[in-house]
């Protein structure tokens, strides 16, 4: 098929003085020039691939009503072209009679090069015209940019998005088919929804794009080239990221056949922990509620029987495999399971608190009394004193933290004092702060304490 492409311009020019000899065969060579390049982007818009698919094609909408218009132009063209075909050859036969032209041959010749000598008739239900050979080249340049851009951008709509439509369908086929093996159905799954909507967007994508191929063709903003612009390819993009979204889908409940197993046994081994993390808080807080006194101790919940059902629903679903319905449930379970286990250690160390400040108190208070003696000072009779009256409160059931801190606060005042005294700094002061002095009964470090002395009376507390 020859390259298509605009007409030259015309040869002719306004009327004026007449031609002379060499002026009328200079005018005549580039009319045959003209001619012949004429003839060639006719030939080739005849037998241009898009042209003959817009004959052979049942075209709806837009397409349809351009398509009567361009086939018009197209013969309006060939009318014209048969037109200026006669005009020419009359007039080279003209100036074959002689050699040397007379003045009337010159005139003659000049009127039908650029006189309105060229007659056509009635088309396209116009009456008959009249043109100068510029005239009618002019016209035949408006006709062939019109009917070449037309069909251009049908062809260019069909040769680009028919094909990639048809490999889009083959990708879905091929994804509805592995989807189906996992269970993911229409009316079942979300994802199988989606499949049976893409499905049909193709279909009829694939019928308005052969049938109309111009509703998908956006023209080039400021161009005046025929066939500027591109196909209109947003429906299918869309189509195609939709089929991409759900390709992706059905690879995560693949990946979830493959390790589901492992999978739940994990969660069963994060539930099972923080049940027994719960249990631990449960016993801990009635082991505090009897040796800790003037303690709010938080209430301890159950284990959480959804976390159970949901489990039991997971394994379920597994034996079942029905993967698609196991693969959102698991991913909740996980998270859910992780955030109840940290509910737990959460639970276990708020009522464990007022057992890790006792013990940090016990373990303050027995640090004085060595350090005391190391000093010489473990006979005086008011750090004796001291320290069983504070000895007495932290090892006594239930326990005052309170007052207990107190005593012990009071315990190394006064160690700190003697303390100075034997070192030659002088008498301290009664309200000298020390080391950890000062802490509430949140103060210590959390965890449960060593419950490993005993009361006045022998008994373990």
């Amino acid at each position: 098929m020859g390259a298509t492409g605009p007409f030259p311009g015309p040869s002719g020019t306004p009327p004026g003085p007449v031609y002379d000899r060499d002026e009328a065969d200079r005018a005549l060579a580039r009319l045959q020039a003209e001619h012949e390049a004429i003839e060639t982007s006719l030939l080739s818009l005849q037998d241009h691939a898009g042209r003959r698919l817009l004959e052979g094609a049942q075209l709806t909408g837009v397409t349809k009503s351009r398509w009567a218009v361009t086939e018009q132009s197209v013969t309006d063209l060939w009318t014209y072209y048969d037109a200026y075909t006669k005009a020419l050859h009359q007039a080279l036969e003209l100036r074959g009679r002689r050699r040397w032209p007379s003045k009337d041959d010159l005139a003659d010749l000049t009127e039908r090069l650029r006189g309105a000598s060229v007659a056509v008739g009635a088309t396209g239900g116009k009456l008959s015209e009249r043109f100068t050979l510029a005239e009618l080249v002019a016209r035949m340049n408006e006709l062939y940019a019109t009917s070449l851009d037309m069909i251009v951008a049908a062809d260019a709509v069909w040769s680009a998005l028919p094909a990639r439509i048809d490999l889009l369908a083959a990708e879905l086929r091929r994804t509805r088919s592995l989807a189906h093996s996992v269970g993911v159905r229409p009316g079942e799954h979300p994802a199988g929804d989606d499949l049976a909507d893409i499905t049909e967007e193709l279909t009829v994508l694939r019928v308005e794009v052969v049938s109309d191929p111009l509703a998908y063709w956006r023209p080039a903003q400021g161009s005046s080239a025929p066939g500027g612009g591109a196909p209109d390819s947003r429906r299918y993009d869309r189509a195609a990221r939709a089929l991409e979204d759900v390709r992706r889908e059905i690879e995560a409940v693949l990946e979830v056949r493959k390790d589901s197993e492992e999978r739940l046994l994990r969660l069963r081994d994060v539930i099972s922990r923080a049940d027994r993390t719960l249990t631990e808080a449960r016993s801990a807080r009635g082991e505090v509620l009897a040796k800790i006194a003037a303690t709010e101790v938080p209430a301890v919940s159950g284990p959480s029987a959804v976390l159970h059902e949901r489990l039991s629903m997971a394994a379920e679903y597994r034996r079942n495999a029905q993967w698609h319905r196991l693969s959102p449930l698991l991913e909740a379970l996980e998270r859910d399971a992780e955030d109840e286990l940290l509910r737990a250690r959460e639970s276990l160390t708020a009522v464990t608190a007022p057992l890790a400040v006792r013990a940090e108190l016990r373990g303050r208070l027995d640090a004085y009394r060595a350090k005391v003696a190391r000093l010489g000072l473990a006979q005086d009779p008011l750090l004796i004193e001291r320290y069983d009256a504070a000895r007495r409160m932290l090892w006594s059931a239930p326990c005052d933290l309170r007052v207990a801190e107190g005593a012990v606060l009071r315990y190394q005042r006064l160690a700190v004092e003697l303390a100075a005294q034997v070192q030659g700094q002088g008498p301290g002061r009664e309200g000298d702060r020390v080391p950890g002095q000062g802490q509430g009964a949140g103060g210590g470090p959390l965890g449960t304490g060593a419950e490993d002395g005993r009361d006045g009376r022998g008994k373990r507390v």
